[in-house]
């Protein structure tokens, strides 16, 4: 039983999330968007200290089953292992736990998180890697699904499905993607939790605390028979059969050992004295100073590193209507990176984005991508080459689970200043090719650019835009709008601190 209720929840749990990343019409967000607010490190960078609270007593109560329902890297990595156990039964056994690795990554991680060197923070985190493969491997394979399926409707005359673009946003977050799908699957294939009880930092810090758990995985010795069935279908690694002993800080209590067990002698209860012991009863003389409780000591470290980090965080050209073709346009070198509204600040964007990618999968107008920047790789910047930010749209800021980019209102967002305008005077069109245009001045939605002579003193001068710097909110319709190739004739330069005008 307990095995059929953590494969029914991790079931619902990743199917919503995996679709939350997929789907382009924001369809999803409506009825699974609270998913990625309930894992544990985006509560806790989104300061949600009810979340974190839950959490970790539930951790307290029920041990790491955080790590198999709720967490889609985790439930992945059980697919991979479930496949692994297809191709080869009994494949797993006991090992001990590699202290030297997997707490030095925790420290690891919590000192990239407040050294700012977010693409560190961004590999480690379990669910910003599962968005970070969801989005750069999975999506693409939907959207050109669903434009098989938009082809066919349309022989048909039906619009129930509806032609979605399917671009490249950035080679370095598909390579990454690439590599860390292979590592951990090949490990999970072969090793089942070998990532998760290593490697990852949340599953390190929610270990501190599911050693004290209530309810663990236990022996009953009489009815053992050493027959090892149980530590062969452990994918934690965590049962060792010959001593009667459950790692409680690596069991993710998924219930195979329970299920693989044909006499009964496992059993999902409250801690008792009889059975296997828990590991922090197995001290031997003369390792621990007499009169020190190491476990009360652990606990009391783990609840400090919770309750401080959460507290942490509150503080050929063509013209309208011409014929010529056209030709991609290229981004242009930018001072500032423009981060989304909401986001208030570059150095927010940087401690507080985990890098998932889910506002750039989710973002319905082409805007947000991965950054290249080695220092913010992965974490979204907005560029204008396929759409601008409309105003009236705030996807990103209802969708980020960890608070990088908070919630703000259509008509917030239409006097928040992300960036401004800069015009570029030997791109323009009237000036290189001596024709109208004024696109620019026309489709910005907040009337902050405006056409005037290109000399003063000759009111017969092609006309150019003049940008008022302090009316623009960098929206980027400018820019995208601008008919000039490759290269606009006018750009937005980003803020690194949000403005309001």
């Amino acid at each position: 039983m307990l095995r059929k209720i953590r494969v029914t929840l991790a079931a619902v749990m990743f199917i919503g999330i995996t679709w939350l990343f997929l789907d382009f019409t924001g369809t999803a967000h409506h009825l699974v968007g609270w998913m990625p607010k309930i894992q544990f490190l985006e509560a806790l960078l989104a300061s949600s200290i009810l979340i974190v609270v839950v959490l970790t007593v539930l951790t307290f109560i029920f041990g790491r089953m955080y790590c198999s329902v709720i967490c889609p890297l985790g439930i992945m990595m059980d697919l991979f292992g479930w496949l692994g156990k297809k191709a080869k039964k009994n494949r797993y056994t006991f090992s001990k736990e590699v202290k030297w690795l997997r707490y030095p990554m925790l420290v690891v991680f919590l000192v990239a998180h407040l050294a700012g060197l977010a693409v560190v923070v961004q590999l480690l985190a379990p669910y910003s890697t599962f968005g970070l493969i969801a989005t750069n491997l999975l999506q693409p394979v939907y959207q050109a699904g669903n434009n098989v399926l938009a082809y066919f409707a349309e022989q048909m005359d039906s619009y129930a499905f509806y032609h979605s673009e399917v671009w490249l946003r950035s080679v370095a977050s598909l390579v990454i993607a690439i590599v860390m799908l292979v590592v951990i699957g090949v490990l999970a294939w072969r090793n089942g939790r070998t990532w998760c009880n290593t490697i990852c930092p949340i599953g390190t810090l929610l270990s501190l605390i599911s050693r004290f758990s209530l309810l663990k995985i236990q022996f009953d010795t009489e009815k053992c028979r050493n027959c090892s069935m149980c530590s062969k279908n452990c994918k934690a690694a965590c049962i060792d059969y010959k001593t009667h002993t459950v790692d409680a800080t690596r069991c993710v209590v998924c219930g195979d050992c329970i299920e693989s067990c044909k006499f009964g002698a496992l059993k999902y209860a409250r801690t008792t004295n009889t059975g296997g012991q828990s590991p922090c009863a197995e001290r031997t003389e003369g390792t621990v100073p007499e009169g020190i409780d190491t476990c009360k000591r652990a606990f009391l470290v783990s609840s400090a590193l919770l309750t401080t980090a959460a507290l942490a965080q509150q503080k050929d050209k063509i013209m309208d209507g011409g014929l010529a073709d056209i030709e991609d346009k290229v981004a242009p070198e930018r001072q500032t990176p423009l981060t989304p509204p909401g986001s208030l600040s570059a150095q927010n964007m940087t401690h507080k984005c985990t890098g998932c990618q889910l506002c750039i999968s989710e973002c319905p107008n082409q805007v947000l991508r991965p950054s290249d920047d080695w220092l913010h790789l992965m974490q979204p910047v907005m560029s204008y080459e396929r759409g601008y930010c409309r105003p009236e749209c705030n996807r990103c800021s209802e969708v980020c689970p960890a608070g990088a980019i908070e919630p703000i209102r259509h008509e917030d967002k239409a006097s928040t200043q992300i960036g401004h305008a800069v015009w570029i005077k030997k791109n323009c069109i009237p000036l290189t090719d001596g024709v109208e245009c004024g696109n620019c001045a026309r489709h910005c939605p907040v009337g902050a650019i405006e056409m005037v002579p290109s000399d003063p003193d000759d009111e017969e001068s092609p006309y150019v835009p003049a940008v008022n710097e302090a009316r623009c909110i960098g929206c980027g319709a400018c820019e995208y709008l601008c008919p000039a190739r490759p290269f606009s004739a006018i750009y937005v330069e980003g803020h690194e601190v949000h403005k309001e005008v």
